[in-house]
């Protein structure tokens, strides 16, 4: 049967401190023990081992090659014991955000971007999808934190008011209308309009407000995106009536944006679920949002 080996810390202390400082005295100071206590700890350590670890030449102490060979054996042990008494290691902790085309291409990508920069030890997944998609997402507990422009309650997910915005006109710079400082309604009547898909709410709030001051634009096409929307009335194309948030952010160079004259308006919101608390690494990205948001003369923080 296998002889049953044991260790002690203290006297693989004693080793290595003898080794890097050369004599006793110098070990103990930095041990904090006694001389005598390190060469107890060194003559218990050979007679353990049954090697002879430093010779005795003058009354100084030479290691041997068996101490070397040992010390260096020992190195994981110390390494080890340095990560336990050292800082510790932040964990990689992995957010996964779900949001539709108009937030996650450009703006949130850019955010991502500098959150990650910042937080080196964060992992970030994003997800693009519409709307409808992101608050099952959260639902289905398949992501961390969502982005919506829609106001989709329901049961199970909580809703918290990011940036608010009132509705514009969005044109190409050369457009007849790009001198103007705020388009009427009726100003609308008989002018190419890029509109939106009718599967969003803000189709219908549109048409009303049309309607009800008998103004009939000329629906050139439509897009089931502001972003792409605002895309076609860069090229030529005619008018949009859109969210200006956050698509003026990275268009203000090269489309005009003018307030348009309603009562629409629109609210943009962190979706988490709502059966616990937040991870800590979603309330740290909905921070980095708020604080780093540049301002905008169409929208304003909630």
């Amino acid at each position: 049967m296998a002889t049953k080996t044991w260790h002690s810390l203290p006297e693989y202390q004693a080793l290595r401190a003898l080794m890097e400082s050369g004599t006793t005295s110098k070990a103990a100071i930095r041990l904090g023990l006694s001389q005598s206590a390190v060469s107890r700890s060194i003559a218990n350590l050979e007679a353990r081992t049954g090697r002879i670890l430093f010779e005795r030449d003058g009354g100084r102490l030479r290691p041997t090659n068996e101490a070397a060979q040992l010390n260096r054996r020992l190195d994981p042990l110390f390494e080890a014991l340095d990560r336990i008494d050292g800082p510790p290691e932040a964990a990689q902790e992995t957010l996964r955000i779900v949001a539709p085309p108009t937030y996650a291409h450009r703006f949130l990508v850019h955010h991502i971007a500098t959150f990650l920069k910042t937080n080196p030890h964060f992992y970030v997944s994003l997800e693009v999808s519409p709307s409808e998609d992101v608050i099952r997402g959260i639902l289905e507990e398949r992501f961390d934190l969502g982005l919506t422009g829609v106001e989709l309650s329901r049961d199970g997910v909580k809703l918290t008011p990011y940036r608010t915005s009132s509705a514009v006109c969005a044109m190409a710079s050369d457009h007849a209308f790009a001198s103007r400082e705020t388009i009427q309604p009726e100003d609308l009547d008989g002018q190419a309009l890029i509109a939106l898909t009718h599967r969003h709410a803000r189709r219908a709030q549109l048409e009303k407000v049309l309607h009800g001051c008998r103004s009939t634009p000329h629906i050139v096409a439509e897009a089931s995106t502001s972003f792409a929307a605002v895309d076609l009335a860069k090229e030529g194309l005619g008018l949009t009536i859109v969210n200006p948030f956050p698509v003026v952010q990275y268009r203000a160079n090269d489309v005009v944006f003018r307030p348009f004259a309603s009562q629409i308006e629109y609210r943009s919101y962190f979706v988490t679920p709502d059966h616990g608390p937040t991870p800590s690494i979603a309330r740290a990205f909905m921070r980095h949002l708020r604080l780093h948001t540049a301002p905008d003369p169409f929208s304003q923080k909630a």
